[in-house]
């Protein structure tokens, strides 16, 4: 399977790619098994590792989102996400799930799709400046994000992005 990738110091371009890439094979699978290699990668999430695999094995993706660098799967219970920030060398791999283990690995998510099988979601990140952890969803308008992204703006790539509430912005500035 190829990879879904960024490149050094992901911005956000590369970020929504990654999300693109993830979208169809994550959304609608079942997480059956969860491996923490390093618990750096998990410093965003502060209940711990136990926390961490509990609060996802068993459960589904339902989409995919992203708001400036961060990423998040909503689960089912659409109250919670996986959620990604992928630092300075972060990035989030599809696998087959017999792939071998990735330079510099440090989670692996075992998923099962409907329609695309068994794979493997990856989380490699070089200088474990990246981190997962799964958080609340909290309203923003017509959406729902992640509590660890609430102090990101809207980009104009978001769906609900108002072109007049930023044109009114940008006016009242001298």
């Amino acid at each position: 399977a190829r990879g879904v990738y960024s490149t050094n110091v992901p911005e956000l371009p590369e970020v929504e790619v990654v999300r693109a890439g993830l979208a169809p094979a994550t959304t609608g699978s079942m997480i059956t098994g969860v491996s923490v290699f390093d618990e750096r990668a998990l410093t965003r999430h502060a209940a711990g590792l136990s926390d961490f695999v509990a609060r996802l094995e068993g459960r589904r993706f339902s989409d995919a989102a992203r708001r400036g660098k961060f990423l998040w799967l909503p689960l089912d219970d659409g109250d919670t996400a996986l959620i990604a920030h992928l630092g300075m060398s972060g990035q989030m791999l599809l696998r087959a799930p017999a792939a071998g283990a990735e330079r510099h690995e440090r989670i692996r998510l075992h998923i099962e799709h409907p329609r695309h099988g068994e794979l493997a979601v990856v989380f490699a990140d070089q200088r474990t400046f990246g981190s997962l952890a799964v958080d609340r969803l909290v309203s923003d308008g017509p959406s729902s994000i992640p509590t660890q992204v609430m102090h990101i703006a809207r980009d104009p790539l978001d769906p609900f992005f108002d072109d007049d509430l930023f044109v009114q912005a940008i006016r009242r500035r001298t």
